[in-house]
Order: C-alpha cells, then structure tokens, then sequence
C-alpha cells in the first residue's frame, strides 16, 4: 500500500506515467473546468443495454452481497451463515474465503456470446468490490484474481470476450469506500462465548486486505458512505490501483459505485482515462464514466448512473441505471425479476434518454443458473422483435402516457415501488423519422396513445406482418388489437406521420 516518493510525485503533478509530450496534446487537464467539456459518446447514446457481471470472492459463499462485510456484524444474516459453514471470524476470516472461490465452469467467451445474443452492446466486468479484491493482474496489490482463488485475470478474460464479440468493454470499482467499508473486520463479537475476541482483521500480516488498525473506528456504527475521514494515503493508493486497471485494459466505460472520489484524486482519474481514450482514437474521446453525483454530470463531466432507479423525465444528456435480477451478488434461492419487469425497465428507461446496465450474478462456479438463463432467453426472445426501437434511439416530446406515467420515481433505490405495466402505459422512443410506442401489455381491444396527435400516415406493429388499422380521436391515436400478438409482454407500433 505504501507508494514511494517518486509515485507520489508522479501523481501530484497529474503525469500518471505520462510524457509531457503526450499530456500536452490531449484534451482534459484534471479540473472540473476543463472536464465540463467532455461529450458523452455517441457508441453509449446508441447502446441503451448493458450487461454486468458481479462475480469475486464474495461470489464464493453463494450467500448475497456485501459478504464480506456482514460476515464481520455479529448478528447479520451472514454472520450467523458464516459460523455455521466455516467458523467464527476471528478464526476462518474473509481472507479464508477467497481461497474457496474456485471458478470451475467459468467460460467468459460463452457468457458473453449469451449477452450478445440477448442484446447487450456492452458488457462490464467487475474490477474491484468493496473487499480490496482485484480481480485482474493487479501491479499493486497481492490480493487480486491472478494470485489466489480461481487464479485467473478475470477482467482480461471478460475483456477479450467482449471485443471478440464486437461489445463495448466496461469495468467496475467499488474499491475507494473500502477503507470504512471493510473496518468492521477489525472488531470483535459483543455478545456470546467469543465477545471481546478479535476477527481476523485485526492481525497485522493481512493490513493490504483488511486496511491499517487505524480504520478500526469505522468499525462501530452506520456507514458513512463518504470520503469524510479516509486518509490520503488510501486516497493516492486507491488512485494508484484504478489507474493501473485503467492503463491495462483500457475500457470503454469506468464505473465507479458513488460519486467521483476524493476530487483532485478522483479528477486525475477521469481526465486519464478520457486521455488515454483520445490518445487511442485519433484525438476523440470513445471513454465514459460514471457517477452516483447529480451534480458531477450537470455540465460535461461523466455520466449520471441511477442505482436501482429512475430520473423522473427525459433527462438532458444520456444516463444510466445500474439494477439487478436478483441480489448483486448471488444468493442461492434468491428470488429475481421477472422478464416482463425487466423489459418494462428497459423500455421506460430508453424512452426517458436513458440505458439499463443489468447485472446477472455468477454463483462459485462462474456459470449461470438455470432460472437466469430463462430470464436471458426471455429476453432475448423479445429483443430480436423489438430491438428496432431501442438501439440509435433518441427521446420524443414525451416520455410516455398512462397511470405510470404518474408515479414519483426520481430517486435511486426506488425501483421497489413500481407495479408490472399494463396495455394501458405507454412509452415513446424516435428513430429516422418514425415514432415507436411501446405498449406495456397486450391490449384487450386497442391501444390507445393520448400524446399522439400528428395526422398519421401509416403504423405498424414490429413482428406483425398483416395490416394494422387504426383510427385518429380527439383522445388520441386508437389501434385496434390485431390477431396475433407478435412477442410477449411489451408490443411495438412504429408509427410514421404525414
């Protein structure tokens, strides 16, 4: 974790091993000023669909997510799941963990080519979780994905797949909280037989894992998910780790789960990766990044990610929501989203300028379970029908029409208050001219949509190859149910006006 004089010197004057031939010639120094004006690409505007897999150590014990945390809180779920399977902390720790995910059905060029086929544009790989766990060759720290558990750099694997496949290639880092986050291993049961003994944490052979004894007095308490309180060392540490991630496999889009860190650390990072993107295509900046943080997205800047939400209109620049089918990271008998509420997100998301990045997680072994690969072939199914009015699609005048359309949705975490859509919802994307509606059900005798008043000259149903009729009111375009439903739960009209 410690980084030498000449590192640190590196780091402060923004050269992150760069001439200074090259830093002059690229676009974005590392302030906010400069990085405002920063376009998002065109290849992300056009994807609106991602695929994401969490899959790492925690992954190992099949038991849902923030494992390695909760297994720390005496009382937890996991707690209680871990002393029963392995042993108290203080004797079989996290760091134990890792050495039983194994990986044995892993086939990332399999995975990706199911994603391809579901319709992902871009797949993103987990680079690092809250653990301290690099899952790639990693030069910084001995805890990485090469060295111990499957033994294999899980990050260049995925990204060989991806780009063999022709998809965008992303990585995730959870890793800046990971100082507060992991403090709880350096703490000990108050209750019971082993109250006052200390976890595994606490011993100092394993301080690059379980961080500095320092960290202990985050151990207590809720989590303050901020930056409040984290030294500068794991600051320039943490700078360290995710530029080399960065520099190895040069991905096109850098997510970072919050808002962009420690600020001039954090804005060294951004700015690196949109210039090593530029350095790599000829001036123009391909590369995104993403924050939690309204307002680090308001001008240029990144892109906005919503966790397990919506923004609650057609949002100004391109955005994205980050969910899950289940859990993110797997838990055995977890129950997932079905097909229909995944499709009703996508098709809401896009129409409000938005993309859905889905993550499927891996259990141990790597490969995906059964009820998962339904849920990939539903949507798959759906998507070679439909998928016209999603990829190169940009906002109407209106996102949509329907009761949905009522519901105060603009938060993260809020997905767990929408209801399954019905032929009543409606959503609008455009596309060369045509207009698509998607319609959230099959209606019993006809759609309606309120918002379409233009004089229309011809609709179609995608999938549907007999004539569509349909009629103009003063309530709106009315079109009659045809006699076969081309694809379940959501139906397209592409509707061309005069």
């Amino acid at each position: 974790m410690k980084l030498t004089r000449r590192d640190t010197l590196g780091l402060l004057a923004g050269g992150l091993g760069v001439s200074p031939l090259v830093r002059a010639a690229t676009p974005f120094s590392a302030t906010r000023a400069s990085l405002r004006e920063y376009q998002v690409p065109e290849w992300f505007r056009d994807a609106k669909f991602g695929i994401w897999a969490h899959w790492g150590p925690q992954s190992a014990a099949e038991n849902g997510d923030w494992y390695a945390r909760n297994m720390y809180m005496q009382g937890s779920a996991q707690y209680k799941y871990h002393v029963a399977t392995y042993g108290h902390p203080s004797k079989f720790g996290f760091k134990d963990v890792i050495q039983t995910w194994n990986g044995g059905h892993f086939d990332p060029d399999h995975l990706i080519s199911l994603y391809k086929k579901a319709g992902a544009k871009y797949f993103v790989s987990m680079g690092v979780h809250h653990d301290n766990f690099d899952l790639w060759n990693s030069r910084h720290t001995r805890w990485n994905a090469v060295n111990m558990g499957p033994r294999k750099d899980v990050v260049g694997m995925f990204r060989k797949a991806a780009l063999r496949e022709g998809l965008k290639f992303g990585v995730s880092e959870h890793l800046w909280i990971s100082y507060k986050w992991f403090a709880v291993s350096h703490g000990s049961d108050d209750l019971g037989p082993r109250a006052g003994v200390p976890y595994d944490g606490t011993d100092s052979r394993n301080a690059d894992l379980y961080h500095e004894a320092a960290c202990a007095r985050f151990a207590k308490g809720k989590l303050e998910w901020g930056p409040e309180g984290i030294p500068d060392s794991w600051r320039r540490h943490w700078l360290m780790r995710i530029t080399d991630l960065v520099d190895q496999y040069q991905p096109d889009l850098l997510y970072t789960d919050g808002a962009l860190p420690f600020e001039e650390y954090g804005l060294r990072l951004v700015s690196h990766h949109y210039n090593e993107s530029a350095r790599r295509n000829g001036g123009k900046v391909e590369a995104v990044y993403t924050s939690k943080r309204r307002e680090d997205c308001e001008v240029g800047t990144c892109v906005l990610d919503v966790e397990r939400g919506v923004v609650d209109k057609i949002w100004p620049n391109p955005w994205q929501t980050d969910t899950c089918v289940g859990q993110w990271h797997y838990k055995r008998g977890q129950q997932y989203k079905t097909p229909k509420q995944v499709i009703d997100m996508l098709c809401d998301i896009v129409s409000r300028n938005g993309n859905l990045l889905l993550n499927f997680p891996l259990p141990n072994s790597g490969e995906l379970d059964t009820e998962e690969r339904a849920i990939l072939d539903q949507i798959t199914e759906w998507m070679a029908v439909n998928s016209e009015a999603i990829y190169g699609t940009r906002p109407w005048k209106v996102f949509g029409d329907g009761p949905s359309t009522q519901l105060k949705a603009d938060a993260a975490f809020n997905e767990n208050v929408r209801k399954d859509m019905t032929a009543a919802d409606i959503r609008y994307t455009t596309k060369g001219g045509s207009l698509y509606a998607f319609v959230m059900g099959w209606p019993d005798e006809m759609a309606v949509l309120p918002s379409v008043t233009q004089r229309v000259e011809n609709v179609e149903m995608l999938g549907y190859r007999g004539p569509m009729h349909w009629a103009q009111t003063p309530s709106g375009l009315k079109v009659p149910t045809p006699a076969m439903q081309p694809s379940q739960h959501a139906v397209t009209l592409k509707i061309t006006f005069a």
